[in-house]
């Protein structure tokens, strides 16, 4: 069963469900700038728009677009910005 959960005032907005390998959440970013951080691995692909990522251990921000994905390791944190509305899948787990 789905689950919806919102962050940052609501203009964070994602529903986590299960794959038919792995738990992942896609969800849409509003306008803004975000820190998160994560639990475990995770592989983020946009699905529409653009994010804007800083990674850990990285001083350069780096943008990536529809059809693109970036990863992060257990326990990080890192930095987004949005310029445009933004949907994403988030899958976890190696």
């Amino acid at each position: 069963m789905p689950s919806i959960n919102q962050y940052f005032d609501n203009k964070v907005t994602s529903i986590a469900f299960q794959t038919a390998t792995k738990p992942a959440t896609v969800g849409v970013m509003q306008i803004g700038e975000y820190e998160f951080g994560t639990s475990q691995f995770e592989t983020m692909t946009v699905i529409s728009g653009a994010l804007t990522v800083k990674l850990p251990d990285s001083s350069d921000w780096q943008t990536f677009e529809a059809g693109q994905s970036f990863t992060v390791e257990a326990n990080q944190k890192f930095q987004v910005k949005v310029e445009v509305e933004s949907a994403y899948l988030c899958t976890y787990g190696e």
